[in-house]
């Protein structure tokens, strides 16, 4: 009998065999379940969830964002889908001006030009990613794939409660945008859970990517709509949009107690650092520690920090920055990173930089063996929390991702992508497919990931556990405790911690756990409006029909 364990799920999983999407919205899940039964696959799924959710979760994603894909064809290929947002041909690393060269305010610009408004538009990736992976890997047309975002654009769904604490949060900016506060600050106030939002003209727009692809943006009138309304405020024209070409790369693997890991590649720094980890951490019975105890805690804490400290040393575009991965995920590596484990922790300084919080994931699986694990964004709240007029489109700030000082690893430059902590991940047991999950939160996320890997393979934990389970969260400065942890808060203080109760560590979670006969288990954990639709059953068998 497995100890106990010191959470309660508040969720519950589901599990069937014909085919699984679990997303942050009822809605975005039901999208991709539309597309498993009209006979599509992981793929169509995944890009109608995400097209969904570009419309129930607008805070969070849009076609003018930016995101990862990895996907694992039903061949056993892996490819990962680079759809992540750069800045333009005509970005300079003095575009900014800098207030602080310090902390708290190192990432601030003058006017948070690099925050809000047309300054913080980078070149979007998204719509272009989606369209690329669907045109080559889906098998449903793709105005059947746009269909319910279309439908739920032009017809309206009512906000959650969810929905209506990230308005509050924005309230203030999203007044000063006339779009925006038409949509969501209706009256004048905040709309309230249970609120219809339409947003018509969106539809349109949505309906024109239906007709004419991502040329509708890249290139098209949607392009050039956005190019005018940014005006000489922004750093995007036209020629940016036409050229942008979502990257395709090769994932990264690792292994841990006999699992193969699988992860994105650089600039996404989960492949190599989730990896690294779990290299680290073979070399310790975590099972005999318990998950319940501050020695397992400190030692994740210890791990994680190092994990950061090489992120922070070798990371960014691979295109501007020569990244070591094959030294960073080898064994050899991880046995020499255990010498830096200290037996007591301590905050140390952490060099300043910036990653969004706000993003959506979503974990997909077909009948076939086909599986989309995506993690998507338009960078911070409501991106720039502007609207194109007359599109219903909310452009990224991915601009606030890059160092506003000239003369910096992560300064502006054409065509630079930043690093990100996204981790669409990808776990297999004897070549196939044993987990799949991911989930938003910036910097919090591939440590979050690495803690779901563990929970599973070390701790033995249903699905519904591992990603509902509390996390921790340091980076080398403080520590981070939710509160499933918090009875260890002093313990981990007697071992020199700079311990902060936080409500939660990262996003929701969505995963998949596959079993050997084809059924799979879905969850999505209390941190998000995290919904799995399963699909079970299916077509009659040939020669099978109905008569008296």
């Amino acid at each position: 009998m497995s100890p106990a364990l010191p959470f309660t799920c508040r969720k519950a999983p589901a599990t069937g065999s014909g085919g699984m999407v679990v997303t942050n919205h009822p809605l975005g899940s039901a999208a991709g379940h539309e597309m498993l039964a009209a006979g599509g696959n992981a793929v169509d799924a995944a890009v109608a969830a995400l097209l969904a959710l570009t419309v129930v979760e607008p805070m969070m994603v849009g076609i003018a964002g930016g995101g990862v894909a990895h996907l694992r064809l039903p061949d056993g290929r892996h490819k990962v889908y680079d759809c992540l947002s750069q800045a333009g041909a005509a970005a300079t690393p003095d575009m900014f001006r800098p207030v602080s060269d310090a902390l708290p305010n190192y990432m601030e610009a003058e006017g948070r030009a690099n925050l809000v408004g047309p300054g913080a538009v980078a070149v979007p990736g998204n719509l272009a990613g989606w369209c690329a992976m669907q045109a080559e890997h889906g098998v449903l047309p793709f105005a059947e794939v746009i269909a319910p975002a279309i439908r739920h654009a032009a017809d309206g769904f009512r906000i959650t409660a969810y929905l209506t604490s990230n308005i509050e949060r924005h309230a203030e900016d999203l007044a000063q945008d006339p779009g925006m506060a038409a949509l969501f600050l209706p009256g004048g106030a905040p709309a309230r859970p249970g609120h219809r939002l339409v947003q018509s003209a969106y539809a349109e727009s949505l309906r024109l990517v239906a007709q004419q692809g991502a040329g509708a943006l890249h290139g098209g009138s949607l392009g050039q709509a956005l190019v005018d309304f940014l005006g000489a405020a922004g750093h995007l024209t036209l020629d940016d949009l036409r050229g942008y070409t979502p990257r395709e790369r090769e994932a990264i693997f690792g292994s841990y107690r006999g699992f193969d890991i699988a992860g994105p590649p650089p600039p996404a720094s989960s492949g190599v650092h989730v990896a690294q980890m779990l290299h680290m951490l073979e070399g310790y019975d975590l099972a005999a520690m318990g998950f319940d105890s501050p020695e397992r805690l400190h030692l994740l804490a210890e791990v994680i920090r190092v994990g950061f400290e090489d992120r922070r040393a070798a990371s960014g575009d691979p295109d501007f920055v020569d990244i070591p991965v094959e030294k960073l995920i080898s064994k050899p590596y991880a046995e020499a990173c255990r010498a830096r484990l200290r037996e007591v922790g301590g905050a140390g300084a952490v060099a300043p930089g910036y990653e969004s919080r706000n993003t959506t994931h979503v974990t997909v699986a077909d009948r076939d063996g086909g599986i989309v694990c995506a993690t998507h964004t338009i960078n911070g709240l409501f991106g720039a929390r502007i609207m194109v007029p007359g599109t219903g489109i909310i452009p990224n700030n991915y601009m606030y991702n890059f160092d506003p000082h000239p003369g910096k690893a992560l300064s502006v430059a054409p065509g630079k992508r930043v690093p990100t902590s996204m981790a669409p991940m990808i776990v297999l047991r004897d070549g196939a497919p044993a987990f799949a999950l991911g989930l938003p939160g910036a910097l919090r996320i591939f440590p979050s990931a690495l803690q779901a890997i563990v929970n599973l393979i070390d701790h033995g934990m249903t699905p519904q556990q591992a990603v509902e389970a509390p996390r921790l969260w340091t980076e080398g400065g403080h520590l981070e405790l939710e509160p499933g942890y918090a009875h260890h808060a002093e313990a981990l203080r007697a071992r020199g911690h700079d311990v902060q109760l936080v409500p939660h560590v990262g996003g929701g979670m969505n995963a998949i756990a596959f079993g050997a006969n084809g059924e799979m288990t879905g969850a999505a954990c209390w941190r998000a409006d995290g919904t799995v639709s399963v699909l079970g059953g299916g077509l009659a068998e040939a020669g099978i029909s109905f008569h008296i």
